[in-house]
């Protein structure tokens, strides 16, 4: 038969699979010799055997009852003993900490006969009643799902008529009683007098517990698994509220928000550890419990430092005392602030504890990107209006413009609100401090372009009733008119009135070259990690990068090169009308007349790139969006024709126009004319820029400069497709003389191009994973319309952990990633691979990319720190340590 419960001297920190982390911290502590009331731990199998089943499994009782009659043979005290019980305590205790999200009941034991001989025990008949209390109170709400009101409501009346020192015995014993038949008239039957019957319901709270609301909630946030189960600790109760030597406190061994080293945390006296957690009463700073207590409290320095030596990191723990007798009750790696990580995975090198190797692993990439952003001062911040997708982080504040023109032509900052984004939008969201949206979620089209720029984002902030017609945004009966100030937090997705403080993250200015490392504790800690990721780190680091300005600021926060030029990005603004003229070319001759107009201005674009990157790779992506989207909307050409029309006039140039829009439509554009079939459909356009390219390396040459640009062709899905595009480039690239070497590869974001890799690879200099288009079409998921849709409903069903749009999938995006890898360097062993989609900045899908041997990763300038922490993460081992979750 399976073993379902563990004493705790049985297990170690080592086993929090099984044992939770609570169980397995506690034997940890059990292990050291420290003071730890005698108890044991029902494992997360059992809880995971109970949720399946909607019982027990066979034989866990049996298990607890031999366990617990080994606890009250080291204790001398017997559960339900009338003379001196013995008392539990039921926690919950998942692999990973969820403070406050599951159950814990007190007092396990206590009953009309045993309250006496608790008192009698104790010598205090107050205490007693008390605690009795307590026990109804926590199992009628925990096991019974009594309302917590129905019970405050009496304690409430009780303590209004009490003195000063609070209920007297007699009124504690009086509030028992009524307790008891609140809990009959909601529960339908008597509180229960068995105390091993009270133990067993507990238990099987606590379990379901796992599935609670709450739980299931931050599990989700936090992107903690739902299936592994909740273990349960069962320990013999101590009491911190027996009278003035005696209390209870939390405490941590330095400082969670800064990483300071010394004493921190809370203490109250005559108290039990609810009382500290609900702040019904105030507490004292810790180290007035040297004074308070003298021995207990060097007691617990002395454990303290034990504690942070053992689990070398910054601990967590909860004690109480009991007539001046320590007692350890929980341990953990304790929660930081992201600034205290990396001050204190800094100073733990320092003192020797831990190599500089492990200190990569205990901070996060989402750690680094928070200390990279400004943020606003709360204290000044007045209630939001709403609340969005906190998309791209930071804190912006602007007033309100409606389209991007007004944007564009702003002299001051301002927020572009849109109800969604598109690419007729991004010379507005360029100029925009900010972008607020009602539709939308994280990989839409205006979070990816504004993470892309390091622009502050909120999307689908679906309480906003967005009309641009008229300038202003309604939420409820509130109008926000263009020219208002709002200010936007794009980390928690709140909308704000007016303008809000921001305060300038150091870490920001230390990454732009604008701060020393020295003299701020945390940026040298932060200069610190990350110059030994570089060090360590085996995958290179580039940029999506589509101009100089972008190009300069990647290399400044440390890009090895651009991995992702987009040149669609290049033919927005005054340029449309060109492309427009292209796309309604009648004859040979009005198109190469178009594209003799484009070439000046594109090799300008690269030769601006190239310098900003000079002697670092240039991945420059042909020409990939579908035409169509150069042109002016259906709707909007069919209501200007229709006019004219009735008018009597000729719609004249909207005509054409219209005609040309309605000949290119596709039902889905996504899946249509764009990528390598834009280039070959289109004759001379993708030899136009490759020109452009070829021309700006020839005039970078001459400046003295070393260009290195790389062709990238986009959407292949066969080789015969690359081939043709190849041989179309090399035409050109040897007519423009004193050119570098400049390689031609392709993008793999088609199944059948990872597929047929070994093929492609015999035309293809580089591979870059397409990994936004990749994990559309492996899914079949069109990404702006799902995540709007039913992607809520997968996440809350647990169908996703977390978005595949987010971090890549592994199992089946990953598997073609690998296997495309594989067959390219079978073909070409020299192949460089690399990965260009927004995967590349995420630090989970990082350290597949290294696993998987890519070469580089890209991601865009904003998020390359962030990258190349992950890098080095990844090279020497994995993410961060997974207890501080």
């Amino acid at each position: 038969m399976a073993k379902y419960v563990y004493d705790f001297i049985e297990g170690d920190r080592s086993r929090a699979d099984l044992l939770g982390g609570k169980g397995a911290n506690l034997a940890e502590m059990t292990r050291l010799g420290l003071p730890v009331p005698p108890g044991f731990t029902v494992t997360t199998e059992a809880c995971r055997a109970y949720l399946a089943e909607g019982q027990p499994p066979v034989g866990l009782f049996d298990e607890v009852n031999a366990h617990l009659r080994e606890v009250e043979a080291r204790l001398d005290r017997r559960l339900g003993d009338p003379r001196d019980p013995l008392l539990l305590a039921v926690r919950s205790g998942g692999r990973y900490s969820m403070p406050g999200m599951m159950e814990t009941i007190l007092d396990i034991g206590l009953n009309d006969t045993t309250v006496a001989g608790l008192a009698a025990q104790s010598g205090d008949p107050r205490f007693a009643w008390d605690s009795y209390r307590r026990l109804i109170q926590m199992f009628g709400r925990t096991v019974h799902g009594v309302p917590a009101e129905e019970f405050e409501r009496e304690l409430a009346a009780v303590r209004a008529t009490a003195g000063p020192a609070g209920p007297d015995a007699a009124q504690l014993r009086a509030l028992v009683e009524t307790y008891k038949k609140v809990f009959a008239a909601q529960v339908g039957h008597d509180f229960p007098q068995a105390p091993h019957e009270q133990l067993y319901l507990a238990v099987r709270a606590v379990f379901e517990s796992w599935n609670s609301e709450r739980a299931v909630l931050y599990r989700r946030q936090e992107h903690i698994p739902g299936d592994l189960g909740t273990a349960v600790t069962v320990m013999a109760m101590v009491f911190g509220n027996l009278g003035p030597d005696s209390g209870t406190g939390v405490a941590f061994t330095r400082d969670p928000a800064t990483g300071q080293p010394g004493v921190y945390g809370d203490y109250l006296v005559d108290a039990q550890g609810e009382d500290v957690v609900a702040g019904i009463r105030n507490t004292v700073a810790l180290p007035e419990l040297e004074r308070i207590d003298p021995a207990s409290y060097r007691r617990l320095t002395e454990i303290m430092v034990t504690l942070e030596r053992h689990y070398r990191d910054l601990c967590d723990v909860e004690f109480t005392v009991e007539r001046g007798r320590l007692w350890m009750l929980q341990t953990r790696v304790g929660k930081r602030t992201p600034a205290a990580a990396f001050v204190i995975a800094a100073q733990l090198v320092d003192e020797g504890l831990i190599t500089l190797d492990e200190a990569l692993h205990r901070v996060t990439g989402a750690q680094l990107a928070q200390l990279m952003f400004p943020a606003f001062d709360l204290a000044a911040a007045p209630a939001p209006l709403a609340t969005g997708v906190g998309a791209s982080p930071g804190a912006a504040v602007g007033r309100v413009v409606f389209d991007s023109a007004a944007a564009a032509a702003a002299t001051e900052p301002v927020i572009l609100v849109r109800p969604e984004t598109n690419p007729d939008d991004l010379p507005g969201m360029i100029a925009a401090r900010g972008v607020l949206t009602s539709r939308g979620g994280k990989t839409s089209h205006a979070a990816v372009v504004a993470r892309g720029m390091g622009r502050t984002c909120v999307c689908g902030a679906d309480a906003l009733r967005i009309d641009p017609e008229r300038g202003e945004f309604t939420v409820g009966d509130r109008v926000v008119r263009a020219g208002d100030v709002i200010s936007i937090d794009g980390t928690t997705g709140r909308v704000y009135p007016g303008r809000v403080p921001v305060r300038p993250s150091p870490v920001a200015r230390y990454l732009a070259g604008e701060l020393a490392p020295e003299g701020d504790r945390l940026v040298t800690a932060v200069h610190r990690l990350l110059s030994h990721a570089d060090a360590v780190r085996r995958l290179g680091v580039r940029a999506n990068a589509d101009t100089p300005d972008d190009a300069r600021r990647a290399r400044e926060l440390g890009a090895a090169g651009i991995g992702l030029c987009r040149t669609e990005h290049m033919f927005l603004g005054a340029r449309r009308e060109l492309v427009e003229r292209l796309i309604l070319a009648e004859d040979p001759a009005e198109r190469d007349a178009a594209l003799d107009a484009l070439l000046p201005l594109q090799r300008a674009d690269f030769e601006g790139i190239l310098a900003a990157m000079d002697g670092l790779p240039v991945t420059v992506r042909l020409l990939d969006p579908p035409l169509h989207e150069f042109l002016p909307p259906l709707h909007e050409l069919t209501a200007r024709v229709a006019r004219a029309e009735a008018r009597g006039e000729d719609p004249g140039r909207d005509g054409t126009l219209l005609a040309a829009v309605r000949r290119m439509h596709e039902s889905n554009p996504m899946l249509g004319l764009r990528g390598v079939r834009l280039g070959l459909v289109v004759p001379g356009l993708f030899a136009m820029q490759v020109r452009a390219v070829a021309e700006a390396a020839a005039r970078r040459v001459r400046a003295g400069g070393e260009p290195r640009p790389e062709i990238m062709v986009p959407l292949v899905g066969d080789v015969r497709e690359l081939a043709a595009v190849r041989a179309e480039a090399a035409a050109v690239l040897a007519g423009v003389p004193g050119i570098p070497p400049i390689p031609v590869g392709t993008m793999i974001e088609t199944p059948r191009a990872a597929l047929t890799a070994g093929e492609i690879a015999a035309e293809a200099h580089f591979f870059s994973f397409g990994t936004n288009d990749l994990t559309q079409t492996t899914w079949a998921f069109s990404r702006d319309d799902v995540e709007g849709s039913f992607f809520g409903t997968y996440l809350e069903r647990g169908v996703f952990g977390v978005s595949p749009f987010e971090t890549v999938d592994a199992k089946g995006v990953g598997r073609l990633v690998r296997l495309a890898v594989a067959e390219g360097r079978a073909a070409r062993p020299e192949l460089t691979v690399g990965v260009c989609g927004e995967h590349g900045g995420d630090p989970d899908s990082i350290g597949f990319f290294a696993d998987a041997g890519l070469d580089y990763v890209s991601c865009s300038p904003y998020r390359v720190p962030i990258a190349r922490l992950a890098a080095g993460q990844a090279a020497t081992g994995g993410g961060a340590v997974p207890d501080s979750r």
